[in-house]
């Protein structure tokens, strides 16, 4: 039997709510609109890329594993057993982040396994140095996505985005949930990819929408 093409991605979008500092969070408005926008900006995404489900949550670490339960289907118990991922299709974690100091859009190559926070989340807890998952060893731990990160930062500064690449996830509940994910995504199968980007006030609603489109179509080209 000859190829049949590449798999068809399915993308799991999340993003979050206010959090200490940042009264407005843009990946609240971007992935609540992203479906729509889609659709309203009139150009297809690729073949075979498709959007499986968009969630924002509050922005407390213990938000962060009933996330991965809904949208994985599995128990939230990183313990748990998973099952073996499906060959009839690829699946990839989409998050997004805000970054209340950034000035251009980026793209987190890996987590630590650490949670330390500098300010409480949205429910008070404030964590020192503590492992994520303690069985993964010490603090100084990191996961790393498996996207193809290069290509797809060189896809989007050629559709005009000012976009870099970091290894350095913020050690607050981005990088819990982003540690998390790697984790979840390695047993499934899948793939995880966390992207931080700058508040509405540097870099305006529109630009952003389009850049998040624009992040899937690299995501597709670069399966």
């Amino acid at each position: 039997m000859g190829s049949e093409g590449p798999l068809p991605v399915r993308v799991h979008v999340s993003g979050f709510k206010k959090f200490h500092g940042v009264p407005n969070n843009p990946t609240d408005t971007i992935v609540s609109n992203l479906t729509e926008y889609i659709k309203r900006r009139g150009l297809p995404l690729p073949g075979g890329i498709a959007i499986a489900s968009c969630n924002v949550i509050e922005a407390a670490g213990e938000a962060a594993l009933p996330l991965l339960d809904l949208i994985a289907g599995e128990p939230a118990d990183p313990e748990a057993p998973f099952a073996d991922s499906s060959p009839a299709d690829q699946v990839v974690w989409l998050h997004f982040g805000a970054n209340g100091g950034a000035s251009k859009f980026i793209i987190e190559s890996q987590a630590v396994n650490e949670a330390t926070f500098r300010s409480p989340d949205e429910r008070g807890w404030q964590p020192q140095q503590l492992p994520i998952v303690p069985e993964d060893g010490g603090i100084s731990h990191t996961r790393q996505s498996t996207c193809s990160i290069e290509t797809i930062a060189k896809y989007l500064k050629n559709r005009g985005f000012d976009v870099a690449i970091s290894d350095d996830a913020d050690q607050f509940v981005c990088n819990y949930l982003y540690y998390h994910s790697l984790r979840l995504a390695s047993l499934k199968g899948y793939k995880s990819l966390f992207v931080h980007v700058p508040l509405f006030s540097r870099i305006d609603e529109d630009t952003q929408m389009e850049f998040a489109a624009s992040l899937l179509e690299a995501l597709a080209l670069t399966r």
